[in-house]
């Protein structure tokens, strides 16, 4: 009996030795594996034998065929100008030296915390607020004929406008809108109204700036000439230049940039409408109706002659967000298909380390000095009942802890004082702060009639009362770079 329990103690040593070795800083040792000789003891269907001959990442390297076409892809779009708005009065002054923060707000909150007490809002709102004090100035609901489904918040490089989703009345409600086409409503920064409605040709997922000149927009759905993401003039509104999916070999789902090249999330054709395979193919795995997903990759455009100069497979399944590093030396993708956070190298496509989340990963970002990632575990393609934020190290990708937070958390960016993480969480309509050297949460902020919030954008006024975009979802902007030192005091 001793024998035997002494067996069974070193049985399970050796198990839990291998499991720790598996999640540790060894996570990328050579585990154990059987010999062939004890595999053939076992029965194998056919099924299984096609399942082995394609389940190695390696072979999907190795065996990589470009999808976009070779040389210029780009197309263009003539922007129509819907309607023309008067600006209104101005709802805040600002203040010379200092801070604020901008916010996009949709019109359903589901309230999980609350025990998903739904909350309808009759219109899209924006909202200012004083990134010192946490506190919101000021807001605006646009008209309800205006109201659609709500993604990002971005704004022009000189911090006068904020872009926002418009829709046509009447338009379908759900998933089936997202395929789509909407209107992009441009808004005075200080009046909070909106004064120009157009039409891009697609409908708004994110936008970003663009080497402070341009906006980089994506689209959920287009019309047939429309296009899938685009270099937007701000100073004009109109296109400079885009690409169509069809050019780029399977359906986008959003775009990065580090000011040279375009990345852009792409997702394999046929599991739903363009602008929803890859979420339905996702879905579908999650819910056990399918085992396997074609792989999902990552395309490098360069904007300056519109060619595709790279494509980069990644392990996971629908990545949702791309976090490229000071020196685009690596790029990192949180795949919400697969709860995982993959590390690509940019000269090789190599797989750095590839590693698990929590549950439907959406948004990312660095810490001040890009040692740490903090990942927002949305719940994206699982139910949207995320509720936490992970930390990674950014070299080996251990984990370094989880965090609580607010429901169905989407984007989490760094402040551009260096000190902060703000998480804007979609099901509680709240945005979360952290202290990012203590991982401590700081500050909740109720958001205006209780909106959903998406993304965030920071505006800097200096000491002549000259605006500057300093921080959106993209990364940094207006010569704001914690990596190098150079931060906001407030």
């Amino acid at each position: 009996m001793l024998l035997k329990r002494r067996n069974i103690y070193y049985v399970i040593h050796a198990a839990l030795g291998v499991y720790l070795l598996s999640l540790g800083e060894f996570a990328d040792a050579q585990l154990p594996t059987m010999s062939q000789d004890s595999l053939d003891q076992y029965p194998t269907s056919e099924h299984d034998r096609r399942v082995s001959a394609i389940e190695s990442f390696d072979d999907v390297l190795e065996g990589w065929e470009r999808r976009a076409r070779t040389g210029n892809i780009m197309s263009t779009y003539d922007v129509q100008v819907i309607a023309t708005y008067d600006p209104g009065e101005p709802r805040f002054e600002p203040q010379p030296g200092k801070t604020y923060f901008y916010e996009n707000l949709g019109t359903s909150t589901a309230f999980y915390s609350a025990g998903r007490r739904a909350a309808a809002v009759e219109g899209n709102q924006v909202v200012v607020g004083d990134a010192e004090t946490k506190e919101v100035i000021a807001s605006y609901m646009l008209a309800p004929e205006l109201r659609s489904s709500m993604h990002t918040t971005f704004m022009s490089p000189d911090g006068r406008y904020v872009y926002i989703i418009g829709s046509p009345s009447g338009e379908p409600t759900g998933l089936v809108a997202l395929a789509g086409s909407a209107s992009l409503v441009k808004v005075d920064a200080l009046t909070l109204q909106p004064v120009k409605q157009m039409n891009v040709g697609g409908r708004l997922h994110h936008g970003q700036i663009f080497r402070d000149e341009y906006l980089l927009i994506d689209t959920f759905g287009r019309d047939d000439d429309g296009l899938d993401l685009f270099l937007f003039d701000p100073e004009t509104d109109q296109i400079i230049g885009g690409v169509r999916d069809e050019d780029l070999g399977g359906a986008t789902y959003t775009a990065y940039t580090d000011d040279e090249y375009i990345y852009v999330l792409m997702e394999p054709v046929g599991y739903g409408p363009m602008a929803l395979t890859g979420y339905i193919g996702a879905t579908n795995l999650g819910l056990g109706r399918i085992t396997a997903l074609r792989p999902f990759w990552v395309t490098q455009i360069d904007p300056d002659t519109w060619e595709v100069v790279g494509e980069y497979p990644y392990p996971g399944f629908r990545g949702d967000w791309i976090l490229i590093d000071d020196a685009s030396e690596y790029i990192y993708v949180p795949g919400g298909g697969s709860h995982s956070l993959s590390k690509i190298e940019l000269a090789t496509g190599d797989i750095a380390w590839h590693r698990s989340t929590g549950i439907g990963p959406y948004g990312a970002s660095f810490n001040a000095d890009q040692a740490e990632i903090w990942v927002a575990d949305k719940g994206e393609a699982n139910g949207f009942f995320g509720r936490t934020l992970t930390v990674f190290d950014t070299a080996t990708g251990q984990p370094l802890e989880t965090l609580f937070s607010g429901y169905v958390v989407d984007h989490v960016l760094l402040s551009p004082n260096g000190k902060e993480m703000w998480a804007t969480a979609n099901g509680d309509a709240q945005i979360f702060v952290y202290d990012a050297t203590t991982r401590e949460e700081t500050h909740v902020i109720d958001m205006p009639n209780w909106g959903e919030p998406h993304g965030l954008v920071w505006v800097h006024y200096d000491m002549d009362g000259n605006a500057r975009v300093v921080r959106d979802q993209g990364g940094f902007r207006g010569g704001i770079d914690p990596v190098a030192g150079v931060v906001l005091n407030y």
